[in-house]
C-alpha cells in the first residue's frame, strides 16, 4: 500500500459480499465482517452501534442503515459519529462498483481528516457514486 494512501477500518454489514470485503483489504485496508464481531441477524441499530464503537465505516445493502446514519431529519441522531457507505448496487456489480470509486472513498475519508464531524456517507449505486458532506 502507498504510504500516502488513508487506511481505512470498515464494518461489513451480513448482506454485503464477500467480494467487497476483499476489494477493500486488497487495497490495504482493515476489514471486520459482520458475522466474526457478532450474531448474523442482529437488529440494525445494535450494528450501527459495533461499527460507531469500533470507529469504523460501516458498509451496508440495507437500505434501513442509510436512515440511521443520517446527519439530517428528525429524531435523536443517535449514530453521530457513524460513517456509510451504501451499496445501492446489485450484489454481483458492488465489487467492481468499489473498486471504481475506491479512489473516491479514500478522498473523502482524507479530505474530512481535520473536520470535527469526521464522517463520510458514501451511496453507490449501479450508475452513480454521491458523496454526501
Amino acid at each position: 500500500m502507498n504510504a500516502s494512501r488513508p487506511k481505512l477500518k470498515l464494518f461489513f454489514d451480513e448482506g454485503v459480499p464477500d467480494s467487497v470485503s476483499r476489494k477493500f483489504a486488497d487495497a490495504g485496508h482493515e476489514i471486520i465482517l459482520l458475522r466474526t464481531a457478532m450474531p448474523t441477524g442482529s437488529p440494525d441499530p445494535l450494528v450501527c452501534a459495533v461499527a460507531e464503537a469500533n470507529d469504523a465505516i460501516l458498509v451496508a445493502m440495507d437500505g434501513d442503515m442509510r436512515a440511521l446514519a443520517s446527519r439530517r431529519g428528525v429524531g435523536k441522531q443517535r449514530f453521530r459519529r457513524l460513517s456509510l457507505i451504501k451499496l445501492s448496487c446489485s450484489g454481483p456489480r458492488a465489487p467492481e462498483r468499489v473498486e471504481r470509486a475506491m479512489s473516491l472513498i479514500e478522498h473523502e475519508w482524507t479530505f474530512n481528516e481535520s473536520s470535527t464531524d469526521r464522517r463520510i456517507f458514501i451511496d453507490i449505486s449501479t450508475d452513480v457514486i454521491r458523496t454526501f458532506r
